[in-house]
């Protein structure tokens, strides 16, 4: 449950009887499904302009950013944009095939004082019939986390999946002097800052729900892993040992993590409790062995090792203790992330005097670039859903987190003005 704000969710009764949806859902990059987003309008009380605005810009936002729909230009709406019609009763269908409509979203709002209830609905144009619809009860200052909801919403009923809208990322900023941790919306909305070590905090990752936060800081003056309650705000130190307590990463099951020690002289993998307590060392190589990145059984390890000259990928089999090479002839990897999905491991490579983004498949095989041009383009991690990587770049300038589709299609800035930012991390369950 979304503890930034007291979310009541009622699931309508559908006027019809339950069934696949008849819009036919096409991939990113192939077709768009036509779709209409109206005006939210004043349900009941006075209008707010800046309420329906908010809600608008919001779902506009995250379904461009899905690359499922092609919005029809408001511009072109005829009467039924201007009424409610919030069952398919209401809805003139016609009209909207018409406009070469196949979905429409509609919506309405009603603000008292500081309650806000929203109403929005999904309507199949082709069908004629309510695919999906949804009742949000919260504050006034809780719109965008509805708006995002529903987005989410849309894509479930349209894929059966739903979407990473109401999560957050994680980045590393300089915006205050120091090298600190936020946390900001997936649109870049509403950035926080969570530490104020007022030193060097780098390698965000999550916790599978969301709660917890683990970074490596030199607060003390040695890179020691800490972990943060979002919020609570409370932190405590991890890992202290001598040298890199770094890229700390939770298990699916978030009963153990992996990370790089060098306590022993050589950077090497480790396993820890989440208290802290060494359970076993994973690696023994002369190489450096660091970036771990768990699959999605809990039963592998991604890494970037130095063991054969230059940084590659590797894939460690926890089960086994058997170690093979993903990446081939390429001279310079890093920041593996494996997909949630489980079919993709996401990594960077150094070619042509920068770095770009590319996927590759646990096997070795299929690998994609999904980045060109100028500029470095590091630090991949996944949505949630598998959907979409954030990652960091200076295509720009100065550093900035961006957000892409899986094919690398649908690029956008995220991370706000001011400062660098990069070392971005995805939260699952929000």
């Amino acid at each position: 449950m979304n503890r930034y704000f007291a979310l009541l969710t009622l699931l309508l009764t559908l006027l019809a009887t339950p069934a696949l949806a008849q819009i036919e859902i096409r991939g990113p990059g192939q077709q768009a499904i036509p779709a209409a987003l109206t005006p939210f309008l004043p349900q009941e009380g006075a209008p707010s302009p800046q309420v329906a605005a908010e809600i608008e810009a919001v779902l506009r936002w995250d379904l461009e950013l899905s690359g499922l729909f092609s919005l029809i230009d408001p511009k072109a709406f005829l009467a039924d944009a201007a009424r409610i019609g919030l069952a398919s009763t209401q809805v003139d269908f016609a009209e909207w095939q018409m406009l070469g409509a196949e979905a429409v979203i509609k919506g309405a709002y009603s603000v008292t004082g500081d309650q806000l209830v929203l109403e929005a609905r999904l309507f199949d144009v082709v069908s004629r019939r309510l695919l999906t619809g949804r009742r949000y009860v919260g504050k006034v200052k809780d719109v965008r986390q509805m708006a995002h909801s529903f987005a989410d919403q849309i894509l479930l009923s349209l894929t059966s999946e739903s979407g990473p809208f109401s999560t957050r990322i994680a980045y590393i900023s300089n915006s205050s002097g120091n090298k600190e941790l936020y946390l900001m919306e997936v649109d870049g909305h509403d950035p926080v800052r969570l530490t104020n070590h007022r030193s060097i905090v780098l390698n965000p990752d999550f916790s599978g729900v969301g709660k917890e936060l683990l970074f490596t800081s030199y607060k003390a003056g040695n890179p020691d892993l800490y972990r943060k309650e979002i919020y609570s705000g409370k932190e405590a130190k991890l890992s202290s040992r001598q040298g890199l307590n770094t890229g700390g990463r939770y298990s699916p099951s978030g009963r153990e993590l992996a990370l790089t020690l060098s306590k022993d002289g050589n950077s090497e993998l480790y396993l820890l409790g989440t208290d802290g307590s060494e359970r076993k060392r994973l690696t023994n190589e002369w190489g450096i062995d660091v970036d771990p990145s768990w699959n999605p059984a809990g039963d592998k390890l991604a890494f970037v090792s130095d063991r054969q000259g230059n940084p590659h990928i590797f894939i460690l089999d926890l089960v086994s203790g058997k170690t093979n090479r993903l990446t081939g002839n390429s001279k310079y990897n890093s920041t593996p992330a494996w997909s949630p999905k489980g079919d993709r491991i996401a990594f960077s490579r150094l070619e042509g005097g920068s770095f770009n983004i590319f996927t590759i498949r646990p096997d070795g095989s299929d690998e994609r670039q999904l980045t060109f041009g100028g500029g470095n383009k590091e630090h991949p991690r996944w949505s949630p859903d598998g959907r979409f990587l954030v990652y960091s770049s200076d295509k720009e300038g100065r550093k900035a987190v961006f957000i892409m589709r899986a094919d690398g299609t649908g690029s956008v800035r995220i991370s706000p003005p001011g400062g660098d930012s990069n070392h971005p991390a995805w939260s699952g369950t929000w």
